[in-house]
């Protein structure tokens, strides 16, 4: 808009009318019809005194076409507006041309209303929440300093991590302390923080440390499984800070930085002996922290987090429960090993390998990504097994109505001997499901061949071996050997502190010293 009362001032200061159009950067021939409808309606600079610029306009310019009134937007309004999620400034500008319509007004077109936003945003210096929204974001990091521990035993000092978590629009935090930094702890660490602030943002930005994140490239991200399946638990989108970029997660690393000084560097004279101690004295530091009134500007972090709080997701109905992943190969007994205990996969998967996911209750195990069997977890003795009969064999199944003591109580009616080599065989496998096929075939004989005939064929393959097997009961049965009356050789029982035939008696060196 052009400055008619400055064009009257330079004017009678006696200046050109060139130097007037050349010093308020307008047309000469501007200056020249405002001076001469000044001249025509007798105005002067000391006349204009006391108009507004807008009554001047009208003065000077009586025929020309008056330019449209726009309604300014509410610009503090817009900045707080779009601090909320999903808001964006091609939403306001459509509101306000709305609100401008019903209002009979004249609204700025999207470019305009963007430009003067901008500017507002200058002017103001308030760029610290336009990306930064509440319930958007938590930032995760180990604070680069550690706290002490006191072991009461031997009076060492044991080192205890620190766990930082930040919201950025806010500066809320959580600080709580570990023995360790490994995935137990960093997943515990991450479900504390979401138990203590109330709910879960969308977003959560760690640092790229190995118990969460495996490869930050790029082309992708690989997510550490567990952190991955914790992040599924919750809702959130796990999106790591850039290598080497700490304005990534600058709160954060602000917030390390602060609360290195306000909470550790205060509990610094004080000594405690256990963990929960030491948490103790950082829950109340933490609390000041957060209470604490901002230097620059009104209210606490507190104060803004009741704002926040609104905004994150709600907390689901059960907490995170940390889950170990292995790989494992499915053995010939169709049985996969965690934990030193034995859980059986069906049969069609031997020899391949598998997702093992592990709980404090549960196994289950996947294929391809696609679960394909779940057992509750065994605790206690190592080598137990869990065995689900719809996973066996064809072969395997038919022997599931059988059992150890129902072979046990058949073998003990034929006889000691047979008693005995069965107690062999169900005792042979891992699984014991695998030897019932053989038990079934060893006492099937006495249909064949008699009871009697039986226990006396057990009884001569044990005086063979002390491990025998179903061939060579067979093989005695078949050629008749129980039928033959035993020698004195055959009636002694084999010496039991020796397992090798070839090994000399006292006889033989008794002989050799007589020769002497």
């Amino acid at each position: 808009m052009t400055n008619f009362r400055e064009i009257l001032r330079l004017s009678s200061l006696g200046i050109n009318k060139s130097q007037i159009a050349k010093n308020l950067e307008c047309s000469r021939q501007t200056v020249v019809s405002a001076l001469q409808m000044a001249q025509e309606i007798g105005l002067t600079f000391n006349g204009a005194a006391g108009m507004s610029d807008h009554e001047l306009f009208n003065k000077l310019t009586p025929g020309e076409k008056k330019k449209p009134a726009y309604k300014m937007p509410d610009y503090e309004y817009v900045h707080k507006e779009m601090a909320k999620s999903g808001v964006t400034l091609s939403l306001l500008w459509v509101e306000y041309c709305e609100a401008c319509r019903e209002s009979g007004e004249i609204p700025y077109q999207s470019t305009q209303f963007n430009k003067y936003y901008g500017d507002y945003v200058k002017k103001t210096n308030a760029t610290k929440h336009i990306h930064r929204k509440p319930g958007e974001l938590m930032e995760v990091d180990w604070a680069g300093q550690t706290a002490g521990i006191i072991d009461t035993d031997t009076g060492e000092i044991i080192e205890a991590s620190i766990f930082v978590a930040a919201l950025p629009y806010s500066g809320y935090g959580y600080v709580e302390a570990f023995l360790s930094q490994n995935q137990e702890c960093w997943i515990g660490a991450h479900v504390n923080a979401y138990r203590y602030f109330g709910g879960v943002t969308r977003i959560l930005i760690p640092d790229n440390l190995k118990t969460g994140i495996i490869a930050n490239k790029r082309e992708e991200t690989i997510v550490n499984k567990a952190y991955q399946e914790m992040a599924e638990h919750y809702g959130t989108a796990v999106i790591p800070a850039r290598i080497k970029k700490a304005r990534d997660k600058s709160t954060v690393e602000d917030t390390v930085g602060i609360i290195s000084t306000w909470i550790l560097a205060a509990l610094r004279n004080e000594k405690f002996f256990s963990l929960a101690e030491l948490n103790k004295g950082i829950r109340e530091k933490l609390e000041l922290f957060n209470h604490k009134d901002f230097q620059k500007k009104d209210g606490s972090r507190y104060t803004l987090f009741q704002d926040e709080k609104q905004f994150l997701i709600p907390l689901p109905k059960n907490h995170f429960e940390l889950a170990t992943w292995s790989i494992a190969t499915v053995q010939f007994n169709y049985h996969i090993a965690c934990d030193k205990q034995n859980y059986s996969v069906p049969f069609e998967y031997i020899g391949r390998k598998v997702d093992v996911r592990a709980t404090r209750n549960t196994v289950e195990v996947f294929f391809d990504g696609n679960r394909i069997c779940s057992h509750i977890r065994l605790h206690g003795r190592a080598s137990q097994y869990s065995t689900i009969e719809s996973h066996m064999p064809p072969n395997h199944q038919k022997n599931a109505e059988w059992n150890g003591d129902r072979f046990r109580k058949w073998a003990e009616k034929i006889g000691a001997s047979t008693l005995t080599i069965i107690e062999l065989f169900l005792s042979s496998y891992k699984v014991e499901q695998q030897s019932y096929k053989s038990c079934r075939a060893l006492l099937g004989l006495a249909e064949k061949y008699s009871r009697e005939r039986l226990e006396k064929a057990c009884e001569k393959a044990l005086s063979y071996t002390y491990r025998p097997s179903l061939k060579s009961v067979q093989a005695i049965l078949k050629s008749n050997q129980d039928l033959i009356i035993k020698s004195d050789a055959e009636t002694t029982p084999p010496d039991n502190n020796s397992r090798h035939g070839f090994i000399r008696g006292a006889d033989y060196y008794k002989r050799r010293d007589d020769q002497c």
